[in-house]
């Protein structure tokens, strides 16, 4: 089994730049309604994941939070609850198994560090929902 072969690759996923302003980040997430996306940098790398919890614990310490300081707080700066763990591609199919216990999905990176798409749990799900000819 090609592990590679459930990769959803990064023109197809939704991402953050790492310089992306709390604002930015709110409104992606609602448009199209995630709760963890991952977090690069200008060159490509992948950075961390943040969710919408990351962006809730910073306004709630915050008590004078407003638009303006959603407007000038970069998300690379907020600290990270829970970050989802990355594999590259020489990862074993056990350490996709593993991690996608706990993670909805995993941001895959190539040798240099490079975001280059996701595996999702649900993908690895059906795969063997149909191979196992579950009905």
């Amino acid at each position: 089994m090609n592990i590679m072969s459930f990769l959803t690759p990064k023109d197809s996923t939704y991402y953050l730049d790492s310089n992306s302003t709390i604002r930015q980040a709110l409104e992606k997430f609602d448009y199209h309604k995630f709760s963890i996306v991952p977090l690069i940098d200008e060159e490509g790398h992948f950075i961390s994941t943040i969710s919408e919890g990351d962006i809730l614990r910073f306004v709630k310490n915050n008590c004078n939070f407003d638009i303006e300081l959603a407007e000038n707080v970069r998300i690379d700066e907020l600290e990270k609850y829970r970050p989802y763990k990355y594999l590259d591609i020489t990862c074993s199919p056990k350490d996709v198994f593993d991690l996608l216990l706990d993670q909805n999905f995993i941001p895959m990176v190539d040798g240099r560090g490079m975001f280059i798409g996701i595996i999702k749990r649900k993908e690895v799900l059906t795969y063997f929902y149909k191979e196992l000819n579950l009905k």
